[in-house]
């Protein structure tokens, strides 16, 4: 199994992957790093919402002034993260940020502190503003020597396009890909391509164990 998402996260995937006896490893396509922001005036806004664990990561000395603020964070990876930073954790969702919203009481006014590569998460019944606190920034060489024969998890769509670009020789390897979009993004010509039954991390964590007790 091969785990392409970038560190921290990397890491704790393989971990857990090798604790129910999968052959895991750790190659990461991109690196995370922080983006200078300035923090707004918090009396605007009613929430906070995460729906990336490294937005509490690598948000920086910003986040101490947003500790008022209740989190709603896409995913239980991103609500441990946003409590171990000294958050309050109003609510967790399991299936993407559409869903967490679309859960959410309207007329809310949400700050979201998200990435520079994303995809854009709209609300027809909260006012939401996006502030990018981090980056991810391709790797220039991973090594991807043992793609062959591997069963590879797909974590977002930019991650699926990185690979498509790396990889030629697809005929042997297996795609366990996050989303619909990732999978789309991803493309043809692989041994196969499957899709995890939500968008989070546990969901294609099991996806792949499946796939790589099954092959």
């Amino acid at each position: 199994m091969l785990v392409l998402r970038p560190e921290p996260g990397a890491s704790a995937t393989v971990e857990r992957a090798r604790a129910q006896g999968l052959d895991a490893i750790a190659v990461p396509l991109f690196e995370v790093e922080s983006i200078d922001w300035r923090v707004p005036d918090v009396a605007a806004f009613d929430g906070l919402l995460l729906t990336s664990a490294n937005a509490v990561r690598f948000a920086g000395e910003g986040l101490l002034g947003l500790r008022r603020l209740p989190v709603c964070a896409v995913g239980q990876a991103t609500a441990d993260a946003a409590r171990g930073a000294g958050f309050r954790v109003a609510m967790t969702g399991d299936s993407g940020a559409a869903r967490l919203l679309g859960s959410m009481p309207p007329g809310l006014r949400l700050l979201h502190l998200c990435a520079a590569d994303r995809k854009q998460v709209a609300s027809a019944t909260q006012a939401t503003t996006e502030i990018v606190v981090y980056r991810s920034k391709p790797i220039e060489a991973p090594d991807l020597s043992g793609t062959s024969a591997s069963v590879v998890l797909i974590h977002s769509p930019r991650a699926g396009e990185r690979f498509a670009e790396l990889v030629e020789d697809r005929g042997s390897i297996v795609i366990a890909a996050i989303s619909a979009a990732a999978a789309e993004a991803v493309g043809s010509g692989w041994k196969s391509v499957a899709i995890a039954d939500r968008p989070s991390d546990d969901a294609l964590l099991a996806l792949a164990a499946r796939l790589c007790n099954n092959r």
